[in-house]
Formats: C-alpha cells, sequence, structure tokens
C-alpha cells in the first residue's frame, strides 16, 4: 500500500494501520510564533524530501483540565512550535473520490487537539471516509481580542487555513475536495457553527455536523476588548502583539486560565458582560470581519443555507460539569433560582416544568435539566429551526445513553458520545466516562449513520421540519421521536 504522498509542500511519509494509512502531524500552516505570533495563518513552508509523519505533532500551548475532569477527558501535550498541524486517515492513498471529513476539536477554545484516542480515523476508514483532524489555536493566541493591532479570531482562521489544505491536498489522499464534511463538538460545534455563517469559509464545505454546540454563543467586541484588557493588567504588560509575544507561553497560560476561573467564580455582569452566563472568556469574537455576526443570525439570514447539517445533544449534557466534582449536591432552591434569571427564563414556571419530568430531582439535579437546555440543546433547536425552508436539509439527534459511571448520575453526559461516533469505545481514556461496557451496538449504528451523512448527506431519519420536529435518540430506546420535552422547550421561547 502507497505510503508516501506528496503534497504542496512536500512528500510526507505515512503507517498502514489496519485497514487505515495514517499520516499525523502534517504542517497545513507555518508555525505561529517569532514574527508570526498573533497573526493570521501562513502556508507552511516547504521541505526537501520525505517528512516522518507517522505521529502525532506539537499541540497548542493549553492548561491541564481542572479536576476531576481531567481524569475523564484524554489530554494529551506533544511540545513544539509547529502547532498548526493535522493528520489524516485514508483507505487507501491511491483511492479515488472518496468522501472526507474534517474534525474539529473541542475543548472550550482553551483545550484540546487533534490528537485525542477517541479521535482516531481507522473506523471511519475502515468504512471509506478519509478522516481529518486538525489543530488550532487556543486561548490567548487563537481568540484574544487585539482591536488593530492584531487579526482576530485567529483560531478560525486556523480552521479556514486546514480546509484550504484540505481542498487543495486531499486528492492526493484518496479524498474528494468537492465532498467535504466537517464536524466537531462542543467548542469544535461552534466552530463549525462559525464557519457555516463565515463568508471566507464558503464553498469548503457542503455538510456540517454539530455535536452538543451550536451558533448562540459568541462575544461582542466590546467584552472581548474588555478581556484583553484584563488579561494584560494581569500580566502587567501593554496590550500590544510585541508585550504579549515577549511573556513566556506558560505565564501566559496560567494568566489566561486564572482569568477563566475568576469569570466562572465571581459573576459580576458590571466586569464581564454576556460571559456572567456562559463563564467562556475565550470564544469567537463578533468582529465584523472574519465573524460578521452571532452565527445563528447569520444563518437564519441564510448563511450556509445550501449546506446539510447535523446537529444535536446529549440528554444530560452538565452533568460532566457538576457531577464529578460533587457540586451538583451543593446547589441550594435560591442558587437555581438565580441560575434561572441569569438564563432569562420565569423560574417558578421552569422549576415546575422540570419537576413535572423529575419528581425527586434536587435542585442540582434541575440546574443540570435546566443548563443543558440553555447552553446546549435549545441552541441546537434554534439552529435547526433557522434553516427551516433552506435547501440544504437539517438532521436532528439526542445521544441518550446513560453512562453507569458516578453511580449512574452522569447519564448521557457532554462528550459520552465521541466514542460512539467514532466507534473508538476500546481507545485510551474512554472507560472513566462510559465504563467498561459501553455498548458496541450502538457505537456500531451510530457511527454508520454518521459515515451515512458524510457520504450522502442523509443519515437515516426524516429532516426536520417545523410541523413534526423528529429527532433520531440514540440509547437505551432508539429511535425516532418527535420533539422531545416540547413543554421545557417552549419555556425557553424568549431566549435568544
Amino acid at each position: 500500500m502507497q505510503l508516501e504522498v506528496v503534497t504542496t509542500s512536500g512528500t510526507v511519509r505515512g503507517t498502514a494501520v489496519g485497514p487505515a494509512v495514517a499520516f499525523k502531524g502534517i504542517p497545513y500552516a507555518a508555525p505561529p510564533f517569532g514574527d508570526l505570533r498573533f497573526a493570521a495563518p501562513v502556508p507552511a513552508p516547504r521541505w526537501d524530501g520525505v517528512r516522518d509523519c507517522t505521529a502525532y505533532g506539537p499541540t497548542a500551548p493549553k492548561p491541564p483540565y481542572p479536576a476531576p475532569v481531567d481524569l475523564l477527558l484524554p489530554e494529551p501535550v506533544v511540545p513544539g512550535e509547529d502547532v498548526l498541524n493535522l493528520n489524516v486517515w485514508t483507505p487507501d492513498p491511491a483511492a479515488d473520490g472518496l468522501p472526507v471529513l474534517v474534525w474539529i476539536h473541542g475543548g472550550a477554545f482553551v483545550n484540546g487537539s487533534g490528537a485525542v484516542p477517541q479521535y482516531d480515523g481507522t473506523a471511519f476508514a475502515r468504512d471509506g471516509v478519509v478522516l481529518v483532524t486538525i489543530n488550532y489555536r487556543l486561548g490567548v493566541d487563537g481568540f484574544l481580542h487585539f482591536d488593530d493591532d492584531g487579526p482576530a479570531n485567529r483560531g478560525l482562521l486556523d480552521q479556514v487555513a486546514a480546509l484550504e489544505w484540505v481542498r487543495d491536498n486531499i486528492a492526493a489522499f484518496g479524498g474528494d475536495p468537492g465532498t467535504v464534511t466537517i464536524a466537531g463538538e462542543s467548542a469544535g460545534a461552534m466552530s463549525v457553527t462559525s464557519l457555516l455563517s463565515m463568508p471566507r469559509a464558503a464553498g469548503l464545505f457542503g455538510r456540517a455536523v454539530a455535536q452538543s454546540g451550536a451558533g448562540h454563543h459568541a462575544l461582542s467586541s466590546g467584552t472581548a476588548r474588555r478581556v484583553a484588557g484584563y488579561l494584560a493588567e494581569r500580566l502587567g504588560v501593554p496590550l500590544t502583539r510585541e508585550a504579549l509575544a515577549a511573556v513566556p507561553i506558560q505565564q501566559l497560560v496560567t494568566a489566561q486560565r486564572a482569568l477563566s476561573q475568576e469569570a466562572a467564580t465571581v459573576p459580576d455582569p458590571a466586569r464581564w458582560g454576556e460571559i456572567t452566563v456562559n463563564a467562556m472568556v475565550w470564544e469567537p469574537v463578533i468582529d465584523g470581519d472574519v465573524l460578521p455576526s452571532l452565527p445563528i443570525t447569520a444563518v437564519a439570514a441564510g448563511a450556509g443555507s445550501d449546506v446539510d447539517v447535523l446537529v444535536g445533544t446529549n440528554s444530560d449534557e452538565h452533568t460532566l460539569f457538576l457531577v464529578p466534582n460533587g457540586v451538583v449536591d451543593f446547589v441550594s432552591e435560591d442558587l437555581l433560582r438565580l441560575a434561572l434569571a441569569g438564563y432569562g427564563v420565569p423560574a417558578d414556571a421552569t422549576i415546575d416544568a422540570y419537576r413535572a419530568d423529575a419528581p425527586s430531582a434536587g435542585p442540582g439535579d434541575l440546574l443540570v435539566k435546566a443548563a443543558t437546555d440553555w447552553f446546549f440543546r435549545i441552541p441546537a433547536v434554534r439552529l435547526a429551526e433557522a434553516r427551516s425552508g433552506a435547501p440544504g436539509r437539517t438532521f436532528m439527534y439526542e445521544f441518550a445513553w446513560p453512562s453507569p459511571q458516578f453511580d449512574g448520575r452522569l447519564g448521557a453526559c457532554h462528550a459520552l458520545e465521541l466514542a460512539f461516533v467514532f466507534d473508538t469505545l476500546t481507545s485510551e481514556g474512554v472507560e472513566p466516562l462510559a465504563g467498561p461496557a459501553a455498548p458496541q451496538d450502538l457505537a456500531d449504528t451510530m457511527h454508520a449513520a454518521w459515515v451515512a451523512f458524510v457520504r450522502t448527506g442523509d443519515p437515516g431519519w426524516p429532516a426536520y421540519d417545523l410541523a413534526t420536529r423528529p429527532v433520531q435518540v440514540y440509547g437505551q430506546l432508539t429511535g425516532v421521536v418527535t420533539d422531545p420535552r416540547a413543554e421545557q422547550r417552549t419555556l425557553w421561547e424568549g431566549v435568544r
């Protein structure tokens, strides 16, 4: 089998792994350091000879996940400056016209990489899909807003550069540059919906998958400028590219993490603006250029209307953030009401509606349900609604298989579906989240649906419409249902 491929930057050598040939750590842009620090990505420099691409490349600077989430989500760290790299799994580089899936990792825009074990592309290659996973700049390097001293949304620009690399090179790996699906989870899904709305990403993909993230969360430029000022103050340097580039990387990441923790634990609206509710300091910025408007607004106005979209969430997303650390048991009725007020819904009616579904649920469990809806499920529904009547079809799913971990209290938590989508249940790091006996038959079913969507634009159930609102549920009772929890959805009608 062919193990060497010629790209626009030079020849790369991969490794045969079962039914796939894997090429890892291929640079798609130059290292974003030195004179290129905080700059838009530029093409990777050419190299002579054959570049060994048999191991993952460097990962972007990032902090570790906070405990105990660090024990549940694998977080590989590979040192080096060539962080703008990607990985390709193909059934055969000599093939012709295979569909392509480009995976954008999650991690709240401050963590993650394309090297996470669950993202191994062997199963997709086995099933005739060329899989690409990418790295992009995170945190300060990717999303700090400089105003006129540097391009905004550098992390999104990295993703566009990776897609341009795919357009120009994927045919050499057996892929069809005209049949590209982008997909991502959490921050990766928010990236997908951002790309769906961005003029400079138009034409680079024809299908999109958004898992547990949609187009409702982005910072205004005013809030992003304030965050940048707070970081500079914390570091004691001017808010300029030159000054921040001179700060040692680890010191910068430490300050970045401290600012994130402050926003999450001290919700002061006067200081944090819209961050008060979502507690994400580093994320895409509505700068009027790279990201012209809030993605959901652009989608509702017709952006990406010709793209087929698969969007959905997990039933119990927010347990990942409140159960392992024990916080769920310390949420009071007052705190629940305060959170609901921040979400913009009437506290009494909302509590009554959720408690009707779970009569014995405590305030912490009700907060999990409301937070899951506010941050994940309602934005997914709004995205599907905004595309009503678009030429591109929209399909909705819900992942409902409950993990047995933490005495069963995790339920179908955030990120649990990943190993099912990739068919990587035996990979490193899956068991702490999914337990020792996650059902392979569910992974077979779910992975096959994603493969079908990448190939044809149809995962195998009815497209979403406002009359019937079909949702494919994956779990103990897998099948199509009509608008689960309609009463809860109605509560959020006035929430963006």
